[in-house]
């Protein structure tokens, strides 16, 4: 039995089956982590979701800010942009099927010393109160109000955590930490339009994962979202996203080895004609 975590899919299927061919999964014994981003930007969302949906509790799924966002769309909420490739899921038969079964997915899973989540966890912020937080928005996400959290999601204030946030300002906070964030100050407030490489820090900004201190650093914490960034491989930090969409790679890690396994990718989209 092996457990390998994979990087951001956006619906590259064709990509994402090689890869799994590279690594030889066998869905008897082995687990897939996903680190959110199962769709959009890609060309077969739909069957990605199928497929992913279909192996049970095989796979084990946080959302990311693209699976979010079609959630979103689908209840009438957001903006659609130019570059989604959604529409086949919002047409399919099973469509309404797959979108609930996502908006029923955490945004952190935690089997120490491995933390998955999509983009990253805010320096004050434990494994425990991590975990703690996503159930919040899970509970959200499946209550049957949940479309007013939806209505309430988007936004970028307030860019900071406090204990003593509450209602949907907190619900926010948490997804956009867990789902958005890239750039944070020492004090963790939030930077939302840098998307550049370690390089391209705002001043006074930093990536969350250098932030001193930072209450996750005795855990190994999975994510991808930060395509910039690319495959990124500390002993505390194992960065996915190896920009798939974009004509990178996608990528695989096996967790108790940390083997690495890489498939290239057709470059679906020109980052210089996307938002």
């Amino acid at each position: 039995m092996a457990t390998y975590a994979i990087g951001d899919v956006q619906g590259c299927y064709e990509s994402l089956l090689r890869l799994l061919d590279e690594i030889r999964f066998d869905a008897a014994r082995d687990r897939l982590w996903f680190v959110g981003d199962l769709v959009n930007r890609g060309p077969a969302s739909l069957e990605t979701l199928r497929f992913v949906r279909g192996l049970g509790d095989r796979a084990v799924v946080v959302l990311g800010n693209h699976d979010l966002h079609l959630v979103c769309i689908a209840e009438g909420y957001g903006r659609r942009r130019a570059e989604d490739t959604l529409d086949a899921v919002l047409a399919a038969p099973d469509g309404a099927e797959l979108i609930a079964w996502l908006r029923h997915q955490p945004l952190v899973h935690h089997e120490p010393p491995y933390l998955l989540v999509h983009a990253g966890l805010l320096p004050a912020w434990d494994a425990n109160k991590a975990r703690a937080l996503s159930a919040e928005v899970e509970a959200a996400l499946r209550a049957p109000n949940y479309r007013d959290f939806l209505a309430a999601m988007y936004g970028s204030e307030p860019n900071y955590w406090s204990d003593d946030l509450k209602g949907f300002d907190r619900l926010r906070v948490i997804v956009n930490a867990m789902t958005r964030m890239r750039f944070c100050t020492a004090d963790g407030v939030m930077e939302f339009r840098a998307k550049g490489g370690l390089q391209d820090a705002p001043p006074g900004y930093l990536p969350w994962f250098d932030v001193p201190g930072r209450a996750t650093a005795a855990d190994t914490v999975v994510c991808g979202h930060w395509s910039a960034l690319g495959l990124h491989l500390r002993a505390n930090l194992l960065a996915l996203d190896a920009g798939c969409v974009w004509g990178g790679e996608i990528v695989a890690i096996r967790l108790e080895d940390r083997a690495l396994f890489r498939v290239r990718c057709p470059k679906l989209l020109d980052p210089m004609r996307v938002e």
